[in-house]
């Protein structure tokens, strides 16, 4: 047989973290193993009960069942413009600077594409979400990470940054509120990202899909003035809706970058199936009682998440936004691997390692709030039969 050799594209390129993790974890209850799996964030409750009687009604609907247009439908464009509207304060023009999406990851691989040729640089946060990275590997990009420290509030060091030789660099990933750390994102930080961007004619792209998780102020880096000459923003329905496996989000951009960006896109699928379309449009005409009722749930499941770690003597800050929970692990503890494995491996619960998002984050691990809180407190139990020191048993 003949051996066919990969791109070197794909050389860099890794197999998803969770992808070999959630492996490990069947294989583990193919054998009988109970493992709870705290580890990613994929929201386990519904959409609203009338977004699921749109999809259906709409799905019987004759007409409905062919290709769409690329730019998404009117109907759903509008809703994505209102919804920046009600709840960013920004204007939007539906027919111009919107482009839904088939979930904003699917936005980062169109944005780079789009932007960035063979060679130039591309300024990556540590910790960051993983896919910036391995998007950029894939279009031949050179990485340039930032450091996010805690002590700045997981914000970049703009001293640092103005240090680096940035003549080849062209675009910025920046995520908040942040992934995985919380932080959340401020009006201050937008203008320095603003400010950074056009002076170094770097494109900053805010990817914001924890808006409205834990999170009382949602905020666009659209609320700077003259952000949209050098900023695009992706955001999603997957964490705000329940709506993850829908696979609906969007860009926003000035008419300029929108039409870069749809150049890639209109190459690459056909539209989205129009049912999808109309319920994400009715889920974004839903009124504050939503994000409440959502949130009201994530509060009590944080409480449970901050006993976990508490349990493991993990420091962490309690203002931190979206639908996980960051921590810092103790000094006594090797690494956040060797924690995680520990805990998988006695315990049979599975809590993310912070090392999966870069150097950064190799002394911190991270919970997420996507299980119900019966099986939070489940783990808490499996948990508290380690032999872990506690600081209650210390003091004792």
């Amino acid at each position: 047989m003949m051996t066919v050799q990969p791109a070197h594209r794909i050389s860099e390129v890794k197999e998803y973290y969770f992808s070999k993790k959630l492996r490990e974890i069947d294989e583990m209850r193919q054998q009988g193993v109970q493992v709870i799996n705290l580890g990613i964030g994929n929201p386990d409750r519904p959409p609203h009960t009338k977004v699921l009687e749109e999809l259906n009604k709409t799905s019987s609907e004759k007409g409905n069942h062919g290709y769409q247009s690329y730019i998404g439908i009117p109907e759903l464009r509008n809703a994505f413009s209102q919804w920046y509207l009600q709840y960013f304060n920004i204007e939007l023009d539906a027919n111009k600077e919107i482009l839904p999406l088939m979930g904003s990851k699917e936005g980062i691989m169109h944005i780079s594409m789009a932007f960035l040729n063979k060679g130039d640089q591309v300024l990556i946060p540590n910790p960051g979400y993983p896919t910036y990275a391995s998007v950029s590997n894939l279009v031949e990009a050179e990485m340039i990470t930032y450091d996010l420290e805690e002590e700045l509030n997981w914000q970049p060091d703009f001293n640092k940054l103005e240090k680096l030789d940035l003549s080849k660099v062209k675009l910025m990933w920046v995520n908040y509120p942040n992934m995985p750390t919380g932080a959340n994102a401020t009006l201050e930080l937008f203008n320095k990202l603003v400010t950074f961007g056009k002076k170094h004619n770097i494109l900053i792209c805010n990817d914001n899909p924890y808006s409205f998780i834990l999170n009382d102020q949602p905020l666009s880096i659209f609320r700077v003035e003259g952000a949209k000459d050098i900023c695009i923003e992706l955001n999603s329905l997957s964490k705000s809706h329940n709506m993850a496996g829908w696979r609906v989000g969007m860009v926003a951009a000035n008419e300029v970058f929108i039409q870069y960006i749809l150049r890639v896109k209109s190459n690459m699928d056909s539209g989205m199936f129009k049912p999808l379309q109309l319920a994400a449009a009715h889920a974004l005409n839903l009124d504050k009682t939503w994000y409440d009722e959502i949130n009201s749930e994530y509060y009590q499941r944080r409480e449970l998440a901050w006993k976990i770690m508490d349990m493991l003597n993990c420091t962490y800050h309690k203002e931190q936004s979206g639908m996980f929970i960051w921590a810092k692990i103790p000094d006594s503890v090797e690494s956040a691997e060797q924690l995680s494995d520990f805990i998988l491996n006695n315990a049979h619960v599975f809590i993310t390692p912070g090392s999966i998002f870069g150097t950064q984050g190799e002394r911190y691990i991270r919970i997420s709030l996507c299980s119900t809180k019966e099986v939070l407190q489940q783990s808490i139990e499996k948990i508290k039969q380690l032999p872990i020191k506690t600081k209650s048993t210390e003091q004792a």
